[in-house]
């Protein structure tokens, strides 16, 4: 392990991140690493999780100041959320889903939005995310949810699914399109909803091949008037909005998929120097090493371009889409080759739940396919390369 280590110890922390990521080491340890097996058996929300992370002041550390927060890199933020999702990829996404739901209210949201709404976060309040329809998936132009202007209020009709913490949130960022604009994609808005709104319902919860503990929800719109007040930008603003947040929030599943990596390696390594076949360690067969191998520098290379675009984000540039989209589609591509060679590297038992490695091959899926499907981000990056 030396190898990763190097890696891992280029990052430079000061004296407060590396104070701050061993709070987070130790809470996880001790809370969330224990409760993991038994939040994905039971499907129950894992709320002593959430109470252990807001008690660290998680939420506050892509908040600004004056609203709240105690603002730190979003490299920082990357590294915690990779921390929990080693430990439990529900918990992981839980709290990655209130810097997706929530830093387009900060990045793009007035003053006044941002002192209203963002103190609940930074006290430990949740946040969701709402793009998703049955009618529009990888392809967001195609969502029905409408926005109905009316004097000081908009007028929410549709639904939403696939929503995580649809059920937990206290702040909704939905996409809807306004109903006065034609054009399907600059019509495309964005609002905030507060938890409580009449006529805001949770239609079911889905029952998930993994992540059982994070609510994934479809919700409806029942004529739900939300203040004018809440809408970020202008109408028709959305879809930048949109495209802008994912650039941020990408990256951020691709922690979550760079934590349940390296859960499966670590497992890897530990049972293939315990478990002996024929008289020798797993590992001292030249399969194996060969295996652990090109896991390993797959794993090292995906570290370190996180690295590198998580610098190009606390950076002045902008213009870092494609690279999200290398991150998104490279951590949970390898997310699932490697938890799927950490089943077939435990043999029999990779099958069982006598080891956590059938839970994180089942959690390790999603990845690729939340946050843009990877077929969509392979075109993304593939078309950039078309000449015109």
């Amino acid at each position: 392990m030396k190898l990763y280590e190097k890696v891992l110890s280029a990052r430079n922390w000061n004296d407060e991140e590396r104070q701050i990521l061993t709070q987070v080491q130790r809470m996880v340890d001790e809370v969330i690493a224990p409760n993991a097996e038994h939040i994905d058996e039971t499907g129950e929300f894992p709320w002593k999780n959430v109470e252990a992370i807001n008690a660290l002041g998680l939420n506050t550390i892509f908040i600004p100041e004056e609203f709240g927060g105690m603002p730190m890199s979003y490299k920082l933020y990357l590294e915690i959320v990779s921390i929990i999702s080693e430990a439990c990829a529900s918990t992981g996404i839980i709290y990655a889903t209130n810097y997706h739901g929530m830093k387009p209210l900060i990045d793009f949201g007035t003053d006044e939005q941002r002192a209203r709404l963002l103190p609940r976060i930074a006290q430990g309040g949740m946040g969701a995310l709402a793009i998703t329809e049955p009618t529009a998936g990888s392809d967001a132009t195609g969502m029905k949810t409408k926005f109905i202007p009316d004097g000081d209020d908009i007028i929410v009709k549709g639904r939403k699914i696939f929503i995580s913490n649809g059920d937990v949130a206290d702040l909704y960022l939905v996409f809807g399109k306004w109903a006065d604009i034609d054009d399907p994609k600059k019509a495309i808005s964005a609002l905030i909803m507060e938890k409580g709104a009449d006529g805001f319902g949770v239609i079911s919860k889905e029952r998930k091949m993994g992540h059982n503990g994070s609510s994934t929800c479809a919700l409806s719109f029942d004529n739900v008037r939300v203040p004018r007040a809440n809408l970020l930008g202008a109408p028709g603003e959305g879809l930048a909005i949109l495209l802008a947040s994912l650039n941020k929030s990408r990256p951020s599943v691709a922690a979550h998929a760079r934590g349940i990596a390296r859960a499966a390696f670590r497992d890897m390594v530990a049972y293939g120097n315990d478990r002996v076949q024929s008289g020798k360690a797993v590992l001292d067969f030249q399969g194996n090493q060969f295996i652990l191998a090109d896991l390993a520098a797959e794993l090292l290379m995906v570290e370190r371009w996180l690295d590198y675009v998580a610098e190009l984000v606390d950076g002045v540039d902008n213009d870092f889409g494609l690279e999200a989209s290398v991150a998104k589609l490279r951590a949970s591509d390898l997310a699932m080759k490697m938890t799927t060679e950490c089943v077939q590297f435990h043999g029999g038992y990779g099958y069982c739940r006598d080891y956590r490695a059938e839970r994180l091959m089942r959690d390790a899926k999603i990845t690729q396919i939340w946050e843009g499907t990877n077929q969509v981000h392979r075109q993304l990056i593939g078309r950039s390369f078309r000449s015109k």
